[in-house]
């Protein structure tokens, strides 16, 4: 096997690092996840007609942020930092809330009030819903803003998760 060896006059091309690929790689390393759900009524309980349903999520960094990760490619270095801007709950009955917050983790002492940053207030039972149950899905909205190579710039990734929860109707006997 013979070898030739040659000089050219310009030295061959270096392939471009894009900062918006190393930007996804780096999204990709903090492995962003949907809502760690937190309801009550809680799953396996039953809720009412009527009474506050209380919705969060937990504020992990997979679950909420803040999170930011790095990736590098040659003498390029992007850094990457995310957190969740909103989080749509679909209800399940055709109704859905945007919070704006992780929302209010509850607690017995609370009692029968509202959940003070997402919550909502179901109309009719899930009697007539599959297994009698709503599916309640949270999707949250996470911005990520990176910078590096000299450019700067934000993307906008959406996570799943979902659940589902019981509401009876409150039987009142004269």
């Amino acid at each position: 096997m013979s070898m030739s060896v040659f000089w050219a006059k310009q030295p061959p091309a270096v392939a471009a690092v894009d900062p918006a690929a190393l930007a996804r790689e780096a999204v990709d390393k903090m492995r962003l996840a949907g809502p760690d759900i937190g309801i009550v009524p809680k799953p396996g309980g039953k809720g009412l007609v009527g009474l506050p349903v209380w919705m969060w999520t937990a504020k992990t960094a997979e679950a909420y942020g803040p999170n930011s990760a790095s990736a590098s490619a040659g003498a390029v270095t992007v850094t990457a930092s995310a957190k969740v801007s909103r989080i749509v709950w679909e209800m399940g009955d055709g109704h859905s809330v945007t919070c704006t917050t992780a929302g209010t983790p509850y607690k017995a002492s609370y009692g029968k009030r509202r959940s003070p940053d997402c919550g909502y207030l179901y109309q009719h039972s899930s009697k007539d819903e599959p297994g009698q149950k709503y599916r309640v899905t949270a999707t949250s909205t996470w911005t990520v803003d990176w910078r590096g190579g000299g450019q700067s710039g934000q993307l906008t990734e959406t996570r799943q998760s979902q659940t589902q929860v019981t509401i009876g109707q409150l039987k009142v006997l004269n």
